[in-house]
């Protein structure tokens, strides 16, 4: 008995040491892990790959975003809404960043402690959920909007860590 125990938590050690390195960055935004159900691939775009797609992501910004009763956020542009990268935008803005308050909560405790460098997939998501919130933020009233001020700013003190961090492990 004794015997099946060691080799089984053996198995265990050993599974749980391949798989934790493929899967460390579930820990930030794990609907990014999850299958697609139109094809075999994981939902995890990444928008920003060059500098051209930078100035795109800045003019989905500057060209209104729509934010339906759903929650469900849509590009009013429809010469840009109609891009390849729009369809991009669209998954991680609909799929991917947190829209609850708790879910953006528990983004902020994660960034707070995440103890190296954010992957520029993970930044942009960031950066896209403080869009999110600013504008619930602008949306609401009350105690809801101190809410998601508070969630803003937690997100804005996770992301100028960030900034600090990479600013200051880069060589003179």
């Amino acid at each position: 008995m004794l015997w099946k125990t060691l080799v089984l938590l053996l198995f265990y050690c050993s599974a749980y040491a391949t798989v934790t390195h493929r899967w460390s960055r579930a820990v930030l935004f794990p609907a990014s892990q999850r299958f697609k159900r139109s094809s075999a691939a994981f939902l995890n775009p990444v928008l920003q790959n060059s500098m051209e797609d930078v100035v795109l992501l800045y003019e989905f910004l500057l060209a209104e975003l729509d934010i339906d009763k759903g929650q469900r956020i849509s590009i009013k542009d429809e010469e840009l809404a109609s891009l390849r990268k729009a369809a991009e935008f669209d998954t991680i803005c609909n799929e991917i960043i947190p829209k609850s308050i708790p879910e953006i909560r528990r983004l902020s405790s994660r960034l707070s402690s995440y103890p190296r460098v954010l992957k520029k997939e993970d930044f942009e998501r960031t950066v896209l959920t403080m869009v999110y919130t600013a504008y619930r933020a602008a949306q609401s009233q009350g105690h809801q909007k101190d809410t998601w001020a508070e969630s803003f700013v937690n997100l804005y003190k996770a992301l100028k860590n960030d900034l600090m961090l990479s600013y200051s492990k880069q060589p003179s």
